[in-house]
């Protein structure tokens, strides 16, 4: 009988990415098969991100609630990897002695040798630790990604260098390093040729990437990428996450009036209208320069989705610097962005700024921007009320498998009544109800065809 893996996952699609391989890995190596239930599991791996808040008090909370599994069977092995892995290092195993093996972002492809040197000095209970930073060699060692449904991610590169005063990134994956052009583009096709239909590109300035190539004097920067990306058969929808203000090229933005395949929706973080704040942040850009990425992109594609990062209460935050952030909200009209209240993090730049702002006045402030986004937000969706949408069709719905579901350009997931073998199928879909957060349709028509040789969706205005 194979053995069970599960692992949990906390944050955002990078780490996401990292768990599917993670499953991959030891699939590949050790014949193991996931499990959704702990209890079941041979092996449990937590994958940590310590971007949000409060991150390691997640991370050993439960980590306890793993403790008791351990209890009941001490031939368990607890792994911990990610962000606060490779942050705390050890200190893991001291505060928690039942962990196992403690392993960082990029050293996650020498699970399976971590995994047997586990298990092969007990009862001796060793250790195995490595938080190192090999950047390219992980990707070199991973086998090809396993396919779950139309949909897949494809990381092209990893690491930061922008070192922005509040961000644990450059600290927790390194700095910046690409993806070789050959390799992206051998994992797209693969993909491709097992029936994906949309590729999501990741990296933590995803727009920063220039790929090596065979010729030792060219690169393959982001935007010439995305050409190449989607124009691999069976690619018909093309989407790519987090991009940085300071990457965003003309090139960038002429792509969307250029490639059909990419998808009408674009995530673009600058964490404050304040230029004064922006400075403490060291995110090298101004409001101005932050919109003016907006009109680029929005000259190519007027009528494109546009969705953002805000950080609230950074130390020393005045009234005047919150009302230049929503000023900036007012200007550009965002739709389904996300929002935190500022939290210190050891080690970084900020952590040491003075502080003499209210922890209620953050938290006021949080909650007047949170709720005018939802008002933009909720605004979008009824103004697709009565329009066409091609919606990729993912498989059953959620919260009722009799219907289907998939997304819109803009990323909104529909709901409709349709038959099951409609699955990875492009549906024209007529928008029908606008709920908080999906939205309910009827299938005017379904077609296999490329988007491009497809009759394009009234789009919202």
């Amino acid at each position: 009988m194979p053995q069970k893996l599960h692992i949990k996952t906390f944050g955002c699609q990078m780490n996401e990415y990292d768990s599917s391989r993670m499953a991959d890995l030891l699939r590949a190596s050790h014949g193991y098969e996931t499990t959704a239930q702990p209890e079941q599991a041979d092996v449990v791996l937590l994958n940590t991100c310590s971007v949000r808040e409060k991150a390691q008090e997640k991370v050993f909370s439960q980590l306890g609630q793993w403790r008791l599994l351990k209890a009941r069977k001490p031939t368990l092995v607890i792994g911990v990897g990610g962000c606060v892995a490779s942050q705390e290092g050890e200190m893991i195993m001291r505060r928690a002695p039942y962990v196992d093996l403690v392993f960082g972002p990029q050293t996650l492809h020498r699970l399976p040798a971590m995994l047997n040197q586990a298990l092969k000095k007990r009862p001796q209970r060793a250790k195995v630790v490595d938080i190192s930073f090999p950047e390219i060699e992980k990707f070199d060692c991973l086998p090809p990604p396993s396919v779950h449904g139309v949909k897949a991610f494809v990381s092209i590169m990893e690491g930061c260098s922008k070192y922005c005063s509040f961000c644990v990134v450059p600290y927790t994956r390194g700095t910046e390093f690409s993806r070789p052009f050959d390799d992206v583009i051998t994992e797209v096709y693969g993909l491709a040729q097992q029936g994906v239909r949309e590729i999501n590109l990741l990296g933590q300035n995803v727009n920063a990437y220039r790929g090596a190539t065979h010729d030792a004097q060219r690169v393959v920067e982001f935007a010439e990428l995305l050409h190449y990306v989607a124009a691999v058969d069976g690619i018909e929808r093309l989407r790519f996450t987090t991009s940085h203000p300071l990457d965003f090229t003309a090139p960038l933005a002429r792509a969307y009036a250029e490639i059909p395949e990419l998808a009408g929706h674009l995530h673009l973080p600058v964490q404050s209208g304040s230029d004064r704040i922006l400075k403490l942040m060291k995110r090298g850009y101004t409001a101005a320069d932050y919109l003016a990425c907006v009109e680029q992109v929005r000259a190519s594609r007027p009528d494109i989705s546009l969705s953002s990062d805000f950080i609230v209460g950074f130390p020393g935050e005045t009234d005047d610097d919150f009302a230049a952030t929503m000023a900036l909200l007012e200007r550009v009209g965002y739709d389904q962005s996300f929002s935190f209240l500022y939290s210190a993090r050891a080690g970084t730049p900020a952590a040491d700024l003075p502080d003499e702002v209210p922890l209620t006045v953050k938290k006021q402030r949080l909650q007047k921007l949170q709720q005018r986004l939802t008002e933009m937000a909720a605004a979008i969706s009824l103004r697709m009320l009565g329009s066409e949408q091609c919606v990729l069709v993912e498989g059953a719905s959620r919260k009722n498998p009799a219907h289907l579901a998939g997304r819109t350009e803009n990323n909104r997931v529909v709901n409709f009544a349709g038959r099951a073998d409609w699955a990875g199928q492009f549906a024209l879909v007529r928008i029908t109800e606008a709920l908080p957060n999906s939205l309910r349709g009827e299938v005017l028509h379904v077609e296999n065809q490329p988007l491009q040789n497809r009759p394009p969706a009234r789009q919202v205005a």
